[in-house]
């Protein structure tokens, strides 16, 4: 396994990260058995980056996760952990609470249900406009300075966002969402990050399964989100299916699947870049681990971008109740 590190201050981890949000939540019907080995399998592979948020089905992914890793050297794996969205018992989501006393006890929560004395980089999963970044940092810096948290990310927030948090503590990584059919990040994001020596985990590489060349029309399940994501809409699935398939003809070409093909190419925008993959089963994780081992030529980058050109995907990357809280669009 390849190995990466997070921005100039964080971790050395995998070069591919294992997403754990869809083994409990927001993608329809789980097996929680084969959540667990598909977690197991991928340690057993060389992934050591787990990312999950502590409102993933209200704490049942970080149960889950603590069930996977029981046994498992705790400096053999890393845990990205997000944190402060708000959520009912209907599941619903009502806002973000960064507040320096939330951040406190959300990670009080988190490290018993993860069963560990630490996270290894912590995160507000949004921001709150309700408090000043520098005020929720600066809770989080405590935290690292108290063992409890070795290094400190962001999620979804803008250039300027990012310039205000770093200035209080070294930020590791920024996670966002980033791949062919979204790339918001590059016009000012991509590159603060790179001013700033801040890493990048990139979410969502498969557009949601979108782009994984699984995906039909018709196909979401109760219980599945998507069907409410504005690219999955009548209209729209069908025209980024067509995408798809432009996509197909240069996987083919070079002896690969559609995912495979696509989380390279995530891979491949640079070394300061770690695609997350969100695999619920041990299948899909197979599939994508060889992701790693294709050598994209300048050619291969040419053809995707004309099968896929930037802007070319139709419908919000995010229902419209959640666009606002972003820090990029698209």
């Amino acid at each position: 396994m390849q190995t990466r590190t997070l921005g100039a201050t964080g971790p050395a981890v995998s070069a591919l990260g294992l997403g754990a949000m869809g083994m409990s939540d927001a993608y329809g019907p789980t097996d929680r058995a084969e959540s667990v080995a598909t977690v197991r399998a991928a340690l057993d592979n060389g992934v050591t980056l787990i990312d999950t948020g502590d409102f993933y089905a209200m704490g049942h992914n970080e149960l889950l996760l603590a069930e996977a890793l029981r046994g498992r050297d705790r400096d053999s794996y890393a845990l990205s952990v997000k944190f402060g969205a708000l959520r009912g018992p209907g599941h619903e989501f009502s806002g973000q609470d960064s507040r320096p006393e939330a951040v406190k006890n959300f990670l009080a929560y988190s490290l018993t249900r993860l069963g560990t004395d630490h996270i290894d980089v912590y995160r507000p999963a949004r921001l709150d406009p309700d408090v000043p970044i520098e005020e929720t940092v600066g809770a989080i810096k405590e935290m690292v300075d108290a063992g409890y948290v070795r290094h400190i990310g962001l999620s979804e927030v803008d250039a300027a966002t990012i310039r205000r948090a770093h200035a209080v503590h070294p930020i590791a990584d920024l996670q966002i969402e980033y791949s062919l059919i979204s790339r918001a990040i590059e016009a000012e994001v991509l590159p603060t990050l790179r001013e700033l020596g801040v890493g990048l985990t990139a979410y969502g590489v498969l557009g949601r399964g979108l782009i994984s060349g699984h995906w039909s029309v018709g196909r979401s399940a109760p219980g599945d989100s998507r069907g409410l994501v504005p690219r999955f809409s009548g209209g729209n699935v069908e025209h980024n299916l067509a995408l798809v398939e432009a996509l197909r003809r240069v996987a083919e070409a070079k002896g690969c699947t559609v995912a495979q093909l696509v989380i390279a190419w995530v891979a491949a925008q640079g070394r300061d870049i770690v695609p997350l993959v969100g695999a619920r089963t041990r299948e899909r994780l197979t599939e994508a681990l060889p992701a790693l081992d294709l050598d994209l030529t300048a050619d291969d980058l040419a053809e995707i971008e004309k099968a896929i050109p930037p802007g070319s995907a139709r419908g919000d990357r995010y229902p419209s109740a959640f666009m606002a809280g972003l820090g990029v669009g698209n």
